[in-house]
């Protein structure tokens, strides 16, 4: 009877197993292609961005473009990532653009099988889950960061823990030793509870470690991934002669989670009687100290191989993609481009050759959202080949953006000083021997009509000399002002019966119907003040026409 209840115990687990493993299989298969309902922190999650040498990198991507592009909206739509490993890493690739073909040829076909095979990728996705604790994002802690330097007492703890050793044993001969015992452990009490200081700032990161080395192993068994690292092995082999030792760091942080307050306690000690936390930590610092490398060498594996099953999962929840031609010119080419963070975005089409591009229109005419939609889809492109469109080519280019300025009130900085400041970075950077893109909206408007467009017609001139420049304006006279090394495109709206519509397309030209007036009509502001609006208005196209504007430039 005994034999047959356990025969049901068993059933039932197993079956219950079984359950859970089709519902993690499931709830998996069902998540590819679809947007994260997660939290982002993005101090965590750029952490590992802004502690790494990207020294080699074509480009880093400045805070002020990822803020001028949305950047951190753009990450939360591209993230289809299942560990804190995987999510730090695209953040970084996401922000450094570089480009190598063997390695994208490479990504490519891991991709391609990922998106086909759905056992191996489930397989994948399952290993990779096992990082996806809060605690994997202090990981980098150990590649990255200083160490807590040993005290130079380390080896009066050695002694008082070998004394204690002695005299537990002698305890049992003679109860003098007990005494002993008692005195030591006083004072090893202290030293424990001392480290406690040191002992937390790697209690997440230690035992995070080593599930990183065993999801790296699990992950390096899969033939078609050995390729990303051939040499990976010896990483995990040098982390693993350490794993002993980082055991004890783990069980507390297990005992900890689970709240097994009895066995924690007499655990707490032992510890503290050979004050095994201190002599283990800083025995493990030593070593994990000569092996930053091979610790980041498992994390950027793991890293990249989630990123990938990311970059798989978005293109399946896409209507239309493509992956870039990253060609040796100097032309931009979009086929019915999108921009990605808007909901049922009217495509564009666009060819850039051998000159920039200047755009007029009104207001919410979706000049700004093209200008962001050429940014986003080139560095999509640039860092995970994938841009939202049905095809795109464009060559290798760092990117410059001048959308969103402020005032910078605490250090005393109007907003022209500050849009002045952030021109000259990019005259700078144009004057190097390197591809570049520019993006500006509004150029100059912190100062007066004439100044404006004097300046601005100067600095756009210099910035497109072998270099590519989108910049949108409300002065119809730069139009004329740029027409030989600027193609002049336009956004415009239709008013009928009273409505506004934009149907956000771009078309070829500038801009030649003027609504601002118009708009102000149709929202019935007083009749004296729309008539004086168009008296003045064609006083000042007489003052500020380009002829005018040229003589003032000569």
């Amino acid at each position: 009877m005994i034999k047959d209840i356990l025969f049901q115990i068993q059933h039932l687990f197993s079956k219950f197993t079984s359950s859970g493993k089709k519902g993690i299989k499931k709830n998996l298969a069902s998540s590819f292609g679809q947007l994260k309902d997660d939290a982002f922190d993005f101090e965590l999650i750029g952490k590992y961005f802004r502690n790494n040498d990207n020294s080699d990198a074509y480009q880093v991507l400045s805070d002020k473009t990822c803020n001028d592009l949305d950047f951190e909206d753009l990450y939360i739509y591209l993230d289809r990532t299942h560990s804190k490993i995987g999510q730090q890493y695209l953040y970084n690739k996401l922000r450094t653009i570089d480009r190598n073909e063997d390695q994208t040829k490479l990504d490519e076909t891991i991709i391609d099988v990922l998106a086909s095979d759905l056992s191996f990728r489930i397989s994948v996705q399952k290993i990779i889950e096992k990082l996806n604790h809060k605690d994997a994002n202090n990981v980098i802690s150990l590649f990255q960061d200083s160490h807590v330097e040993p005290p130079k007492s380390l080896f009066v703890m050695r002694l008082l823990s070998f004394t204690s050793f002695i005299s537990l044993i002698f305890s049992f001969i003679n109860p003098l030793f007990f005494i002993v015992l008692l005195v030591v452990f006083s004072v090893n009490s202290v030293i424990h509870f001392w480290n406690k200081n040191n002992l937390f700032q790697y209690v997440s990161s230690i035992p995070q470690l080593i599930n990183l080395n065993n999801v790296g192993a699990s992950l390096y068994r899969f033939p078609v991934l050995k390729d990303l690292n051939p040499k990976l092995q010896a990483s995990i082999k040098l982390i693993n002669q350490v794993k002993s030792r980082m055991s004890i760091f783990q069980l507390e942080a297990k005992l900890q989670g689970d709240f097994q307050i009895i066995f924690w306690f007499l655990f707490e000690i032992f510890k503290t009687l050979f004050l095994l936390e201190p002599l283990f930590l800083f025995g493990v610092l030593r070593r994990l100290n000569t092996r930053r490398d091979e610790i980041e060498d498992v994390f950027k594996f793991v890293g990249h191989i989630d990123m990938l099953v990311s970059i798989a999962s978005l293109r399946a929840g896409l209507s239309s993609y493509c992956k870039p031609s990253v060609i040796n010119g100097m032309s931009i080419s979009a086929q019915k481009m999108n921009h990605p963070l808007i909901y049922d975005c009217t495509p564009n089409s666009v060819t850039m050759t051998d000159k920039s591009m200047l755009l007029t229109g009104s207001n919410m005419s979706g000049k700004t959202s093209f200008i962001r939609a050429i940014g986003l889809n080139i560095i999509s492109g640039l860092t995970i080949n994938t841009c939202f469109a049905e095809s795109m080519s464009f060559p290798l280019l760092r990117v410059f953006s001048a959308i969103r300025i402020s005032d910078d009130l605490l250090n005393d900085k109007s907003y022209y000083f500050e849009e002045v400041l952030t021109i000259k970075e990019m005259i700078i950077a144009s004057e190097e021997n390197e591809k570049n893109l520019f993006l500006l909206d509004e150029l100059f408007k912190g100062t007066n009509t004439v100044e404006r467009i004097s300046a601005g017609r100067a600095v756009l001139s210099s910035l497109s000399k072998n270099n590519i420049v989108l910049v949108s304006t409300h002065d119809i006279e730069l139009a004329d002002l740029l027409s030989d090394t600027y193609d002049l495109y336009h956004f415009s709206e239709c008013i009928t019966n009273d409505n506004i519509d934009f149907d956000y397309k771009l078309k070829a030209g500038k801009l030649k119907n003027r609504n601002a007036i118009r708009i102000l009509e149709i929202n019935d502001y007083p009749k004296e003040i729309i008539e004086e609006a168009l008296d003045l208005s064609k006083e000042l196209d007489a003052i500020y026409n380009v002829s005018t504007i040229n003589k003032a430039i000569k």
